[in-house]
């Protein structure tokens, strides 16, 4: 397949070997030496290789979402052994459920408007833009002439202005982190209360999410505080200042769209040589050569942003602020830069990291989620642990030894949206105006947590059956290694109709996917004992490449 299919142009792998020859000259400045780096020079320079590496990478996730996109339809990805793109992407590929979900949604979307297809896959209009396109439905000749010549802000402003409708923001919902102490008796509530919200959920929703039902339902029986302070406090902080969008409207006219810095020339999306839509393998193969291309850009991409970071060069390039500059010049969320930038600092603290993940050991997800557990002295023992798991597995490994780690500090830690965040904010409000006095956080965490139970306690209680307790004890999760989603089916390993036994040994947790339409479809195969000794086979993978998991029989 390999040969088969055709390999990107050989100029576009000559334009990345010579933009990662002089990358990998350009060694980070140390603190003492940054005042002396010649700003100008050194911003030409990186522009110029940060924004021709991101067009490269770019025109890769075309490809790539093209690819997942055809992925998706039918049953290929459960031929592969998978609920759905979005395991199948971290998985197999190393990219994030929800870069392959929306890389996949804009490929569909570009399916029907061929003429703005045609000029993305050329490299004639950027993905960001054709978002912009697609979401006003606006894909005429007019528009993508505008789209060729207007900035992101410039093509937001113009549909906007078209439709009446306010600009929606392009990026993700940016995150915050929580921590508020709580007493044992509070965890206890707290924990009852996010077990019943996974009941209504699902057993895999994060807490996160758990945590926003939980606040809904208490703002739904308590008025916050007109004079909330704290929780305006809160959303306000979380939104743009009001002079940003005009600094970016007069820097795009004062500097004729930036004329100044260097053109980068577009790239278009590599295309195979013959169909591969039709055999889920063949996308498979395909989808892997492309990540594995990706994945040399990626890590260029990230040396240069860092360095450019670093030096505060988006300034010198004449932007409002580094998201300005994220958007406009490299196509990309402020959000997906900055994570590249922190693995590559990352890798500089650890690099048998990096080696690892250039040898294959660890997938690119992987390796982020290992960046943010290890250290110097654990990190060889880390990357043996993920290399033995699925990333699914792992994930739940790390989540399961921060929930120790909270438990021991007595508090509860996460990461939320902004949005939950302000949720949180507003019912602390809401639990101190009912109660008429001032409460701690751990205080407002546990009433709230309480209610919740108090409300929904005696309706989402369950019946016990075997079922049930075969799902409890595998926690709610499927047990495919390689699925993220909620048991739904206890599933007879040996069938019922063939004298399987209905004990807890026969029964294995899937979600309704893998158990319809994986194993009772006919495509993967499960034998042994659950819950640990389980042997999982595709069923329909080619006989030079069996795929097992689980433990030898």
């Amino acid at each position: 397949m390999s040969e088969a299919c055709a390999q990107w142009p050989r100029p576009e792998i000559d334009v990345l070997d010579a933009i990662a020859a002089e990358a990998w000259a350009l060694a980070p400045p140390a603190p003492h030496e940054r005042n002396w780096v010649l700003r100008s020079e050194a911003g030409l320079l990186l522009d110029k290789l940060l924004s021709r590496c991101a067009r490269g990478r770019g025109a890769l996730d075309v490809a790539i979402g093209e690819g997942l996109a055809a992925m998706a339809v039918g049953d290929r990805v459960v031929r592969l052994g998978f609920s759905g793109i979005g395991d199948y992407a971290i998985e197999e590929l190393g990219i994030a459920r929800r870069t392959a979900q929306k890389l996949a949604q804009l490929a569909r979307g570009l399916r029907e408007h061929p003429e703005l297809r045609a000029s993305v896959w050329m490299g004639e209009i950027t993905p960001r833009k054709a978002e912009i396109l697609l979401r006003s439905a606006r894909a005429d000749e007019e528009w993508l002439a505008r789209a060729r010549n207007r900035t992101v802000r410039g093509l937001e402003a113009d549909v906007s202005n078209a439709t009446g409708e306010p600009q929606v923001a392009v990026d993700e919902e940016r995150w915050e982190r929580i921590c508020v102490p709580v007493s044992a008796e509070g965890q206890a509530t707290i924990d009852e209360a996010i077990a019943l919200a996974r009941k209504a959920l699902g057993a895999t929703a994060p807490k996160s999410a758990c945590l926003e039902v939980i606040c809904q339902e208490y703002l739904g029986a308590h008025a916050a505080p007109d004079d909330d302070d704290g929780a305006d406090a809160v959303l306000h902080a979380s939104l743009p200042p009001p002079w940003l969008e005009r600094l970016r409207a007069w820097l795009e006219q004062e500097t004729a769209q930036w004329s100044f810095l260097d053109r980068a020339d577009p790239i278009a999306a590599p295309v195979p040589s013959e169909p591969v839509e039709e055999d889920a393998w063949l996308l498979d193969e395909e989808l892997r050569r492309l990540v594995a291309l990706q994945r040399r850009w990626d890590e260029v991409f990230g040396h240069l942003a860092m360095l450019f970071r670093m030096l505060g060069l988006w300034r010198d390039a004449r932007f409002a602020s580094f998201a300005h500059y994220c958007e406009e010049r490299l196509d990309m969320s402020e959000r997906a830069v900055e994570q590249r930038i922190w693995l590559e600092r990352r890798f500089y603290a650890l690099p048998a990291l990096r080696n690892a993940l250039r040898e294959g050991r660890l997938s690119y997800e992987q390796a982020r989620l290992v960046a943010a557990h290890a250290t110097e002295r654990t990190l060889e023992a880390e990357i043996a642990t993920a290399g033995s798991m699925t990333f699914i597995q792992l994930q739940r490994h790390y989540e399961a030894r921060q929930e120790g780690q909270m438990c021991t500090r007595g508090e509860l830690d996460l990461r939320v949206p902004v949005g939950v965040r302000i949720l949180v904010a507003t019912a602390f409000a809401a639990a101190r105006k009912a109660a008429d006095r001032w409460l701690t956080p751990g205080e407002c965490l546990q009433t709230i947590a309480q209610h919740f139970v108090d409300t929904w306690g005696a309706a989402l209680r369950e019946r016990r059956t075997l079922s049930k307790e075969a799902l409890a004890r595998d926690r709610g999760f499927c047990l495919y290694p390689k699925c993220s989603r909620p048991a739904a089916h206890a599933h007879h390993v040996d069938y019922r109709a063939q004298g399987g036994p209905d004990e807890l040994p026969n029964l294995a947790g899937l979600c309704a996917v893998h158990h319809l339409r994986g194993v009772h479809g006919g495509w993967i195969r499960v034998t042994g004992t659950a819950p640990d000794r389980l042997r999982w086979e595709i069923v329909t993978a080619p006989p030079a490449r069996p795929r097992f998991l689980g433990p030898e029989p």
